[in-house]
């Protein structure tokens, strides 16, 4: 598996590849569908294949501050898009000059010069060009021009419509099992451990606390049952089902919405500095704020059994 940050790191005897082009945010089940089917055509033509994303979104390169939540990192990108079969990722920087970039231009330099396309999949919503002038029917027509195929295929997994923009807005709504079924897994929030309050402690609950990347997709505020996880050289492997609370712990007057997970009967980790992830599985309750910090306590503890049923289920 190859990995380019840019296309100046093709190799230059590259040979003929089936290329598919796009965001890929959330490699969702209609992206997956996609990509291996880029891959599956390269292998029965004897072809490389080969997808192009980009970082960071052009919407944010375009229209400054329209950045949407981003359900991947461009790490968790790669690898997903990896897995699906792919013999490369190429991650381009969406640059305001790329953005300026005529179509014609955008695939001979891209498509035709750089991955000498025999066949290109997208999907069939797929934009490119200046002021995103190029479309599938374009690309077909520039396709008979530079020798190689195109096909525009549907964002469908089973018959069902899929897009980032359902996924996330069933994540602003709480509903993580909604979103799971259209990414093909569960959300994923990634982020560092940092120092918090140090409440969870406490009350008896020890909870890593994530400083999460700008722009992340955060579920809605309340309590999840998911998965803490980790693969660093301390913690290699480490998956471990967990409560994990989102929120300004109204209880205690918070103001600083927080992503913090408890890691279900464990006091012995030292997490701090560690690069961590949740899984959520399913939604527990919304936040609320108690009369007292002992009703607090007993909502945590069937919090945690809850957690625990979903998780072992």
């Amino acid at each position: 598996m190859r990995r380019w940050h840019g296309l100046e790191e093709v190799p230059a005897d590259w040979g003929r590849s089936v290329v598919t082009i796009g965001v890929f945010d959330g490699v969702h089940r209609g992206h997956q569908r996609i990509v291996r089917a880029a891959a599956e055509l390269a292998r029965e033509r004897g072809l490389r294949s080969v997808v192009i994303t980009f970082d960071p979104h052009p919407d944010e390169v375009v229209r400054p501050g329209t950045h949407p939540p981003l359900l991947t990192t461009t790490r968790r990108r790669i690898g997903l898009l990896e897995g699906l079969g792919t013999e490369a990722v190429a991650v381009v920087p969406f640059t305001l000059e790329l953005s300026k970039v005529p179509p014609d231009e955008f695939v001979q330099s891209v498509l035709v010069e750089r991955l000498h396309a025999a066949h290109v999949i997208v999907g069939e919503d797929f934009r490119f060009g200046h002021r995103a002038k190029g479309d599938v029917p374009l690309l077909t027509e520039l396709g008979d021009k530079y020798d190689f195929t195109v096909a525009g295929m549907p964002l469908v997994a089973n018959g069902d419509t899929i897009s980032s923009t359902y996924i996330r807005e069933r994540l602003e709504a709480g509903a993580v099992e909604d979103a799971a079924g259209a990414l093909g897994r569960p959300h994923r929030v990634e982020g560092v451990v940092v120092r918090g309050h140090q409440r969870g402690r406490a009350l008896g609950f020890p909870t890593a606390n994530l400083e999460t990347m700008p722009h992340t997709a955060i579920p809605a505020d309340g309590v999840y049952a998911g998965w803490l996880v980790c693969d660093s050289d301390r913690y290699p492997g480490f998956h471990w089902p967990a409560a994990i609370s989102i929120g300004t712990n109204p209880t205690f007057e918070g103001e600083e919405r927080t992503v913090e997970a408890y890691a279900l009967d464990r006091d012995d980790l030292d997490l701090y500095g560690e690069h961590m992830a949740v899984d959520f599985q399913a939604r527990i309750r919304d936040t609320l704020k108690f009369d007292s910090i002992d009703a607090l306590i007993e909502e945590m503890h069937r919090d945690v059994d809850r957690a625990r049923e979903i998780t072992s289920a």
